[in-house]
């Protein structure tokens, strides 16, 4: 896969709940990782814009970011702020 697990521990320590290497689970980490596959699919889609498999794939990812969001939202709306400054999302 194109990200490495030493990428993967580095995005958990930095966006996760926990801040620690080993913190998959929380809704943060989550959403900080599908961010960076949405971004690094969004790039590979402005170059092959015929590669519709990539764009399902990328759209499936946008709808679980969307409802971890959802989730975060509706259990603790400063994490949810949090998140949202924290990694630069829009809404």
């Amino acid at each position: 896969m194109y990200l490495p697990s030493e990428k993967k521990q580095e995005l958990f320590e930095n966006h996760g709940r926990l801040k620690s290497k080993t913190d998959t689970g929380s809704p943060e980490a989550q959403i900080a990782l599908f961010t960076y596959r949405i971004t690094h699919l969004t790039e590979h889609m402005k170059k092959n814009k015929k590669d519709y498999s990539t764009q399902q794939g990328l759209l499936k990812l946008v709808g679980k970011r969307r409802k971890l969001l959802n989730f975060l939202h509706k259990t603790d709306i400063t994490r949810y702020r949090a998140v949202l400054a924290d990694l630069n999302l829009r809404k």
